[in-house]
């Protein structure tokens, strides 16, 4: 996923682009004005906006963004009064958050927001990378042409992070899907189906691991 942080204060950018960084956004750049996110938001997947920018008001930004397109945009600043978060979701706004952020929130926010407006007109069942095909619908899988032999709980595991190709997905929301609960029990089942699954898939650095968050199924 491709995301632009839109805030003139270093040290704020800096923390939100790490965060993000490390819940596995693919790309995530910063601006330090608003001219810069009005001539290439088309770029990104979403926008993260501060309202106290230096060149044009935030307020600004966000209503010009929505004459020329649908681009998520997650107000982020320090106004948390009611008028400013009314004012901004009523110019166009998907989300609103306050400084200082919690990092893994906005991340889940980010995501949720670009899976819901995304489009949907054709619904993907089948998955390719690489050499590694996974039929969602069939629930069959094949590495270089050859069908691999999965458990329940592994295809289950596959499905959850090839469904949300280059998403990074929570160990807890991975837990919940698979076992309806998020226990040490069902934390060390996660592991030793992880493990299983890579090895019978036998191509490293198709599932990564982000640590102290979850896993990702790269593109």
């Amino acid at each position: 996923m491709r995301v632009v942080v839109v805030e003139d204060d270093a040290g704020v950018a800096a923390a939100v682009v790490e965060g993000l960084r490390a819940h596995g956004f693919a790309v995530v750049d910063h601006f330090a004005n608003g001219l810069e996110v009005l001539t290439s938001h088309t770029g990104y997947d979403a926008v993260v906006l501060d309202l106290g920018l230096p060149d044009v008001n935030g307020y600004l930004v966000l209503r010009q963004l929505r004459k020329v397109s649908s681009i998520p945009v997650i107000i982020l600043t320090a106004e948390g009064d009611e008028l400013a978060v009314v004012s901004c979701l009523r110019a166009g706004a998907d989300d609103f958050m306050v400084k200082p952020p919690r990092v893994g929130e906005l991340a889940a926010r980010i995501e949720t927001i670009v899976r819901r407006v995304s489009p949907v007109d054709e619904v993907v069942t089948v998955v390719q990378t690489g050499d590694v095909r996974v039929d969602l619908a069939a629930r069959h899988v094949e590495v270089a042409g050859a069908p691999v032999s999965l458990t329940q709980k592994e295809f289950a595991l596959a499905r959850v992070l090839a469904d949300q190709v280059g998403v990074a997905v929570s160990r807890e929301t991975i837990m919940l899907e698979i076992w309806g609960e998020k226990t040490s029990s069902t934390s060390r089942a996660l592991d030793v189906h992880m493990g299983a699954l890579r090895a019978k898939l036998n191509r490293p650095g198709l599932i990564t691991t982000i640590h102290g968050f979850g896993y990702r199924w790269c593109r």
